[in-house]
């Protein structure tokens, strides 16, 4: 799996919903683990950041309902966590990864960078600008998630849309207990101000501070 390729960086996280309920109320609960998927993008635009929306050279914008999608990097004790790596990937609106092996037709969107990272900061705080996801053959929308830097592998696991009816016939989402569903569960909100969707997701480590 190509994620093997950064194991030095490794990571042991917890990820859970944000919104209505509290952080240090959801620390305990871990977010259940799932698969990276065959898709980790071998083929990208060398931008590395967490603008997935907007491509070196490209003259427009990525397809797709933009989103600001942000939350925080915690301990299981409610703690904030710097400098920690969080990576996300994703098809673009045409459900085309960038990948070599992806079978779609579709043309890929030269505008969405399709992968990206963010480092948390002193208070746990993350951010990426992306789009919402969408569905590809077989799978309701969703977008993968990795945290590095506190094992010697990522945890990963998929973040899905709230509300999404593909949801309940989801293989893998259906995988996970139905009481733990929440956690890699979150609205994709339009924004009180502006076109851009909001979806706020906090990431809880399932280890104490050092």
């Amino acid at each position: 799996m190509a994620l093997t390729r950064r194991n030095m960086l490794g990571a042991t996280v917890a990820l859970l919903a944000a919104g209505a309920v509290s952080p240090l109320s959801r620390a305990a609960q871990p977010t259940p683990r799932q698969t990276a998927g065959p898709f980790y993008p071998d083929d990208y635009p060398l931008d590395d950041d967490n603008d997935l929306v907007h491509v070196s050279g490209q003259p427009r914008m990525a397809h797709g309902e933009i989103t600001d999608l942000h939350g925080r990097l915690l301990d299981r004790n409610g703690k904030p966590v710097a400098g920690a790596r969080i990576e996300i990937w994703q098809c673009d609106a045409n459900g085309r990864y960038r990948h070599s092996r992806d079978p779609g037709t579709a043309p890929i969107d030269a505008g969405f960078q399709g992968i990206g990272h963010a480092l948390s900061d002193e208070t746990g705080r993350y951010r990426f600008l992306t789009i919402k996801p969408v569905p590809y053959p077989g799978r309701t929308p969703h977008i993968h998630v990795a945290v590095y830097g506190f094992d010697h592998e990522p945890f990963v696991t998929q973040l899905y849309v709230a509300g999404e009816p593909r949801n309940d016939g989801d293989f893998l989402y259906r995988r996970i207990p139905s009481d733990l569903r929440s956690l890699v569960t979150v609205p994709f909100d339009r924004a009180a101000h502006g076109d851009r969707l909001q979806a706020q997701w906090d990431i809880v480590l399932g280890v104490a501070p050092a």
